[in-house]
């Protein structure tokens, strides 16, 4: 039981339960299953941003470029759209795929071979692809009339009580969580940011994984760069404008270390609910707009300090010392 008790995961998630149950006593069917899978379809874009974020914080990296990727991304998705109206939707999905895996291979190139630090890497880009998107756009907006029907309804539509872009989150969920803990470059992420030299000395290439996490990053904000701008119907410069520090939030809250190693997805996709189970509830029970950032960071400070206390989990183990147990014996 002390255990459980100390288990990140079922703390963030009876914080949860804890908050939904609060909040229903204040706004009338809060709590209802269908305002509940309404939170988690408004939430689904950050999950997947969080998970993506996730795979760099585990490698020791961090990738502030994320938003400005899905912005860049898009923008020209959009663009290509209402350009080209009768080029296939998977072709669009397939194209932003390949732009944002690009832009996160640029923030991997750097990284990796010149040996420039995430940080400042990825606080560039994030300018560079801002910029880019203005450039591409001219700063003009592209709107739904622009955009054809099946490129904005596909995430819309209801499958099984949830809308598609909630299934595929729940698929990135579960893909994510088979790639960390199932494949040689899950381990080699864990391993990297964990103890980077117990990695060198079993052969991982650690600039080589970090090139392979932001590829990934990458990858992921392409995707969500259709989702969102398919949902809001919109595109413009500034979409998700923020969303890279609610990705490392989201990250933080639900138990990632910031130094690299030690997390899980389900931690990520805890972090992510309870920033979509504060968003969501602020309006509803009437706090001012002005005051919601103010809530908004103090409940998630407290969230990092609450989780922060509890007991750390110790990173993958990659290297067993075999020889000094057979020198005991």
């Amino acid at each position: 039981m002390t255990k459980l008790l100390k288990s990140r995961e079922l703390l963030l998630s009876g914080i949860i339960i804890l908050m939904v149950a609060g909040f229903a006593t204040r706004a009338e069917g809060f709590a209802e299953p269908g305002n509940l899978a309404n939170i988690f379809n408004d939430t689904a874009i950050l999950i997947m941003l969080a998970l993506a974020q996730m795979t760099v914080i585990l490698t020791k990296s961090i990738d502030l470029s994320v938003a400005a990727n899905l912005a860049f991304t898009g923008m020209a998705v959009a663009m290509t759209n209402a350009a080209f109206p009768d080029l296939p939707l998977l072709v669009l999905i397939v194209m932003a795929l390949g732009i944002g895996a690009f832009l996160g291979s640029i923030n991997g190139f750097l990284v990796w071979v010149l040996q420039i630090p995430p940080i400042v890497v990825t606080l560039g880009t994030l300018t560079i692809y801002r910029g880019m998107a203005f450039v591409l756009s001219g700063g003009s907006w592209v709107n739904a009339h622009q955009m054809t029907p099946t490129f904005l309804n596909v995430p819309r539509t209801v499958l099984l009580g949830l809308p598609v872009l909630s299934w595929v989150a729940i698929l990135v969920v579960i893909g994510m969580g088979f790639l960390l803990t199932r494949t040689p470059f899950g381990r080699s992420a864990y391993a990297s940011g964990g103890n980077p030299v117990a990695a060198v000395y079993a052969g991982i290439d650690i600039g080589r994984t970090r090139f392979f996490a932001f590829v990934l990053s990458g990858a992921m904000a392409g995707l969500c760069s259709y989702l969102w701008v398919s949902r809001y119907a919109v595109a413009y410069v500034d979409i998700a404008n923020g969303f890279e520090l609610d990705s490392v939030a989201a990250c933080v809250i639900g138990g990632i270390s910031i130094a690299g190693g030690i997390g899980s997805v389900a931690g990520a996709v805890l972090g992510s609910l309870f920033l979509g189970v504060i968003k969501n509830a602020l309006p509803v029970i009437g706090i001012s707009p002005f005051a919601q950032m103010a809530i908004s960071g103090i409940v998630i400070i407290l969230a990092v300090v609450f989780n922060a206390r509890a007991e750390a989990k110790k990173g993958r183990i990659i290297l067993r010392d075999r020889a000094s147990a057979e020198v005991t014996a």
